[in-house]
């Protein structure tokens, strides 16, 4: 950090301090704004900030060149709905119980909607919901689909500009946009079309994924300018340096081994930072840290206690807080580490396609990620490997029978129990050391931190597994309903 930095940051918070004694109105207006702008099913490493330069991606470029690009951020769960509850409640998908997708959080569970509603914040969601049940979330809801099917406006962004104009309360405004969520139907696919793209060496080369991947850049592209419109809401309002502005990718996309799995392509997400004054521009830091890490933070940044904060579920051990901590101080630059562990979990229970029963858990240091598969007795499926006209079969189809090309593809589908990769070496996770007997002991160490978390969060593996239809909500006319509950009404309005 920089000796000009650093005198630029005591001032403001000395400032900050000072003021902070004033009368309540006066602390209010000090308490620095939040925006939250999530991509949806973007891999991390596809935006020019993260190394991909044939992305287009002028404002996220920009914003992390205000801010602080965070090089090791994970989810824990690589879907949709688990992924944004962790995000808000600040615990991992077992606890809260929003674990498969399209669920719903236990009873009593507190989101961020109460923690910064109860320190006087206005807090209100444009776009994708994704949560249930309605008094965990007292989010301001400014209207929004649920997936975007191409046609129309897919989003009144232009919503948010109320509230970031007005002056009674500071505001928690989260854009919750869809893309690059699939299918990939939006976008400026000129931009792309007549480019010939570098295929990641994860991926096979051939003309489906050439073809998948522009338009799939051209909604990243498209999801980049709605972020440019929230920047600029932003500036226009006269708040830029009062207000925090957060970007990230959310899980990896339905490429194969990205969404739906516990690799890094599918748990590891782009999360950069803009805080004028308090957070030092264009610097990156390798800090291992959680979306359940997230509000724990903010609010300590905004002058809350997020030690002291009822989540409103216990754990195993009688703790009744985050399963996040904040890592303010490594946002400020003042550590440089926070986690030695980052944990992940996938449910296959009621994905389109999915297999009936395949938990998979797993658990990360800085050098090496171990995976377990629990019933990998079975395949693991689902709407990707399903289908018979999909990048999945054009890549079987692409590579030939028993290359090892055809064997790392192969692998999607069919799973040895355990898994372990050293990412320094193999940061795409392609050779499993599991049976090398070099890596006998960080197995052992690695698998039994994974069975301390599971036990902690309540986590039986197999048994947590079949249980979590109960878990799943739907969306329709009717409002949230369990995926029992749709399934009774639809026999019932059959038989009619």
């Amino acid at each position: 950090m920089s000796v000009k930095f650093q005198v630029i940051q005591f001032f403001i918070l000395f400032v900050y301090c000072i003021s902070s004694t004033g009368a309540k109105a006066g602390e209010e207006k000090q308490k620095p704004n939040i925006l939250l702008f999530l991509a949806d099913d973007m891999t991390w490493r596809d935006c020019q900030p993260y190394g991909n330069d044939e992305v287009i991606t002028p404002h996220i470029t920009q914003l992390a060149e205000e801010g602080m690009c965070f090089d090791n951020m994970f989810t824990a769960t690589a879907m949709s709905s688990p992924t944004r509850q962790q995000l808000y409640t600040g615990l991992f998908p077992v606890r809260s119980g929003a674990y498969p997708n399209h669920s719903r959080v236990y009873e009593g569970v507190k989101s961020l909607g109460h923690h910064f509603g109860n320190l006087g914040y206005r807090v209100a969601l444009v776009g994708k919901r994704h949560y249930a049940p309605a008094d965990s979330y007292p989010i301001e809801f400014l209207g929004g689909r649920h997936h975007d099917d191409g046609n129309g406006t897919d989003i009144h962004i232009d919503k948010i500009q109320p509230i970031l104009n007005q002056d009674e309360k500071p505001f928690f405004m989260i854009v919750s946009q869809n893309q690059p969520h699939a299918p990939w139907n939006r976008g400026p696919l000129d931009l792309y079309e007549d480019r010939n793209l570098t295929v990641p060496e994860y991926m096979v080369d051939c003309e489906e994924t050439m073809e998948n991947l522009k338009r799939y850049y051209a909604e990243i592209t498209y999801a980049d300018s709605l972020l440019g419109k929230s920047l600029d809401y932003i500036e226009r309002s006269g708040k830029k340096d009062n207000t925090v502005v957060i970007f990230t990718s959310e899980q990896g996309s339905q490429f194969p081994f990205g969404k739906w799995t516990c690799y890094d392509l599918g748990l590891k997400t782009g999360f950069i930072v803009r805080w004028p004054g308090m957070v030092e521009p264009g610097t990156r830091n390798d800090a291992m840290t959680q979306y359940v890490d997230i509000v724990p933070t903010l609010l300590e940044a905004v002058g809350g206690s997020p030690g002291h904060v009822n989540t409103g579920i216990t754990d195993s051990e009688g703790h009744t807080g985050f399963d996040g901590r904040s890592f303010l101080d490594v946002l400020l630059g003042r550590k440089k580490e926070h986690r030695k562990y980052v944990y992940g979990i996938q449910t296959t229970r009621g994905i389109y396609s999915g297999s009936v029963c395949y938990p998979i858990r797993s658990v990360r240091s800085e050098n090496y990620k171990y995976i377990l598969n629990l019933n990998s007795s079975t395949p693991f499926y689902n709407m990707i490997n399903t289908s018979d006209r999909g990048i999945y079969q054009a890549w079987l189809e692409a590579t030939k029978e028993g290359s090892e090309k055809h064997r790392l593809v192969k692998r999607y589908t069919n799973r040895p129990k355990e898994e372990l990769y050293n990412l320094k070496e193999d940061p795409y996770e392609l050779h499993n050391l599991a049976d090398d007997p070099k890596y006998s002991e960080i197995k052992k160490e690695l698998r039994k931190r994974l069975h301390h978390w599971m036990e902690q969060q309540g986590d039986r593996g197999i048994d947590t597994e079949l249980k979590a239809v109960k878990r799943q909500t739907l969306w329709n006319e009717r409002g949230w309903r369990s995926y029992e509950e749709q399934r009774n009404q639809q026999i019932l309005e059959k038989n009619q």
